[in-house]
């Protein structure tokens, strides 16, 4: 596979693929070490003369057919014989970078074979390339993260590394990252058209031939094949995962109608109970009334009755008297 192309200084329009394709990213990483090495010096604050060596350790062969779609583009580098470094872009959010960037760097990290003492351990670094950003609540453009203590903040070991460049973020670019070009390879590997690869590219001779290696990458059929692919790879998880998202909403928006039924159902229910409720409350007035009408009827008619006797009695005594009268007049005579 030939890299010599160069980019054209005319060159213009679309890039087929640029360099958030992870695919490209580690094809224009694994084919040329002068890219790497400048990358690695922009991220770690390195000059030139500090860098012995620079080894991808897993390198693949470019062009050729990957059976795993899942299978991983991350870049591991062996820096000057002594530190690990692992890098990786990813653009699609899967809401996992956190446990997985850890999960590559203790991978990275715990390289001693059998035998070998805890002191030959080779520092790790991880950094990853997001075109999202990781913490909403405080986005930086490039950031690192150590062991330290949660007290005073002092460094437990140099050992491990994690850093994020968010590639959402340019913007957010300190003078640090302005000084080492970190934005200047930001911006090249954002960038999706070729006038901005050269513009990217005239800072300094390692963009320069990320440039030049993109462009003749580009040219080369095996390896645009392998870009389509794990941009279909991209597509289908896309398309699964707007499934599962639809799935989600259609679940959810089912519970949210069973609740409602439920709530429904709940009303409707408390409303026959109070309905009931009512019932037993207006039966019961009713026959409280009843049962006072009844009292009442029952009293006239004790009065009533009452009227009567004393009435008949009344009767009775005017009777008696009368005849006692006539008695005492016959008597007389």
């Amino acid at each position: 596979m030939s890299t010599n192309l160069k980019l054209p200084a005319d060159a213009n329009g679309a890039v087929r693929y640029g360099m958030t394709n992870d695919y490209m990213f580690r094809a224009v990483l694994q084919s040329s070490n002068k890219v790497l090495r400048g990358l690695i010096c922009s991220l770690l604050h390195l000059r030139d003369d500090e860098v012995i060596s620079v080894v991808v350790t897993n390198p693949i062969v470019l062009g050729e057919t990957i059976k795993d779609k899942e299978f991983r583009l991350d870049v591991n580098v062996l820096l000057n014989d002594n530190t690990l470094i692992n890098l990786e872009m990813q653009v699609a959010n899967r809401l996992n970078w956190h446990e997985r960037s850890v999960t590559y760097l203790c991978r990275s990290f715990d390289s001693l074979e059998h035998g070998q003492d805890y002191n030959e351990t080779k520092p790790a670094i991880q950094i990853g390339f997001l075109d999202y950003t990781l913490f909403p609540e405080r986005p930086k453009f490039y950031d690192t993260y150590k062991l330290l203590s949660i007290h005073d903040h002092k460094k437990y070991s140099d050992s491990l590394t994690l850093g994020v460049v968010d590639l959402s973020r340019i913007d957010l670019a300190t003078e640090d990252d302005r000084a080492y070009h970190i934005d200047s390879w930001a911006r090249l590997f954002k960038a999706t058209i070729w006038e901005e690869i050269r513009m990217s590219a005239s800072i300094d001779e390692a963009l320069q031939e990320a440039a030049d290696t993109l462009y003749a990458l580009n040219a080369d059929e095996a390896v645009r094949k392998r870009c389509r692919d794990r941009l279909e790879y991209y597509q289908d998880l896309k398309n699964y995962e707007r499934k599962i998202e639809r799935d989600r909403l259609e679940h959810e928006q089912d519970l949210r109608n069973y609740e409602l039924k439920i709530e429904r159902d709940r009303l409707e229910h408390e409303q026959d109970l109070r309905n009931y409720e009512l019932k037993i409350e207006r039966d019961r007035i009713a026959y409280e009334q009843d049962k006072q009408n009844y009292e009442q009827r029952i009293e006239r008619d004790r009065i009533e009755h009452e009227q009567q006797i004393k009435q008949i009695v009344a009767e009775k005594d005017a009777q008696i008297q009368q005849l006692r009268a006539e008695i005492e007049e016959m008597r007389k005579q």
